[in-house]
This record gives structure tokens, sequence and C-alpha cells, in this order.
């Protein structure tokens, strides 16, 4: 069991009761916390959702609520996530915790990508015990002064050891999908779509923390491959209208371009952050002017 009581898992859903994916694969990786469903109450699922977790175990935000209360961007379909992810500080204070972790609701397995050597792991290692992982990512957190830390994502290790984020353990500037919270440390979300990037850039550039720690990731369903949530949203617009998002909320360091393989026909419209121009720097003290 986890040591830290005050804590509580949030599933961001819409549209997918029958297939909260998220909530198995939590039990099957050892947790044994609370596990709380977060709906909006646009969401006319509502009911099998209560039927299957119970009335205890779901919880219904009010959406059009907490759009008044942060940037959009630009209006349109609000199926969405982010409606979810602001309205959570809320709920968490209402149920009497202070932290909280925000989980998406297609995750497939939790895994270990770096071993107690702090090498590489070249296999699949599922995680077995994740209210011991949990424990460990929450008492990090309180020691810094970061806004949120999340797990790293399966796509981030493409190359496996030889490339991507398998040639050496570290944390990354940049936080996207479980995100662990501090009702003390609350911040917004911005926009409609692409809220976590637009998040942990424009926030950074005035000088708040968001960290992902690569020793574990998860795996989730491709977005285009699950129906709900915010599939339909997606398929309108593909990584297109996604990507300038997040140029619009920070044009100054952040740029579309394409990736993907050319050779297959595979190339895809995507953003890409200048870290240089993101995050503020901390000049040595030999560089003050001196007056």
């Amino acid at each position: 069991m986890m040591k830290n009581k005050n804590f509580v898992a949030f599933i961001l859903s819409h549209g997918r009761a029958d297939r909260v994916v998220t909530y198995d694969s939590l039990k099957k990786s050892g947790y044994t916390g609370r596990i709380v469903i977060v709906l909006d109450n646009e969401d006319p699922s509502a009911p099998e959702y209560i039927s299957r977790f119970g009335s205890e175990n779901v919880v219904i935000f009010d959406k059009a609520a907490i759009a008044e209360t942060f940037d959009e961007g630009v209006p349109g379909d609000r199926r969405t996530i982010v409606y979810a992810r602001n309205a959570c500080f809320d709920i968490a204070r209402k149920l009497g915790y202070r932290y909280f972790i925000e989980l998406d609701d297609d995750y497939t397995v939790f895994e270990w990508r770096f071993d107690n050597r702090l090498r590489y792991i070249t296999k699949d290692k599922a995680v077995c015990n994740l209210d011991a992982v949990f424990d460990i990512m929450l008492d990090f957190f309180k020691k810094i002064p970061a806004k949120s830390i999340a797990m790293a994502q399966g796509g981030d290790y493409l190359g496996g050891g030889a490339g991507g984020e398998g040639k050496q353990l570290r944390t990354k500037r940049k936080a996207m999908n479980s995100f662990i919270c501090d009702t003390e440390r609350q911040f917004t979300f911005l926009g409609r779509i692409n809220e976590d990037v637009n998040t942990y850039t424009r926030n950074t550039s005035t000088g708040d923390l968001f960290l992902q720690i690569q020793q574990v990731c998860l795996l989730q369903k491709q977005t285009q491959s699950n129906a709900g949530g915010m599939t339909e949203v997606y398929l309108d617009s593909g990584t297109y209208l996604k990507s300038f998002f997040t140029v619009m909320y920070q044009p100054s360091s952040v740029k579309v371009r394409t990736m993907g393989n050319e050779y297959v026909n595979q190339k895809r419209l995507h953003h890409r952050v200048n870290w240089m121009l993101t995050a503020p720097k901390i000049l040595k003290e030999k560089f003050k002017k001196k007056t």
C-alpha cells in the first residue's frame, strides 16, 4: 500500500465507460490507492460510468463553468481533456486530497525503462508495484519547486538504448499525460487542444518548472484508433491544428515542422520547441552589471 495517504489517482474520461483501460492497468501494476473517474456534465454516458465504477468513484464537473476560467485559445469542439485537467484541482480539494495524479483513460501498461543500476532496459519490464513508484515520485515532487512531474511515454524511447532517451538517464523539461500535482501549487492548463505542450512551454517561459521522469513510462493506445474521448476531434484536424495551438501560445520559441518517414509517405506536422529560447537562464554573478 502507498505510504502517502493524501493522494488520489484521477482517470479523465469521456464517452468510454466500457473502455477505461487505465483502471485495469493501474490494478494490474499493483496500485492499491483510491481511483476516481472524472467526467464532464456534457457526457451522456455518465450513468454507465456510475453503474460500472460506483457513484462514490465518479465525479462530474461543470464543463461550461470550467471553460470560463482559462484561455481556450480558439473556440470549437469541447470534447477535449483540458477542461477535466483544470477541474481536478478543485475536485481534489473537495474530496480531501492535497496531491493527485491525472491520467488519461487509455494506458495499457506501466513499464520500467532503466534498471537498478541505471542501465537502459532492452526488454519490456512491467511495473508490479505502482504504489512504490507513485510514493517515490511524490516524495521527489515534494522536495522540489516543480509545478508538476510526469512519467515518460513510450514514444520517448524510439531508437532504444542507442538513441533517444535510452542513452542517458536524466529528467526532461516537459510534462505530458500523467501529471502529479499539488493543490497548493495550482497552475492552469492552456488551450482547447495540445494543452500539455501549451502549458509546459508557456509556463516554463515565465519561470515554472515541469519535469518528466525517465525511469518509468506509460504506453497507451493510438489516439485515432480508440473511439471516444478526443479521437473525433483529432480525426477532424489531425496534427495540423494541434501543433499550431502551441505556436499561438509560445510563438517566440515554438515552431511547426514536418516529421516522420518520407520514404513511406508518413510525414506529418508537429511542434518543435527551442529550449534555449523557452526556459529562463540563470546568469553567473560575474556577469552582473556594476553600477
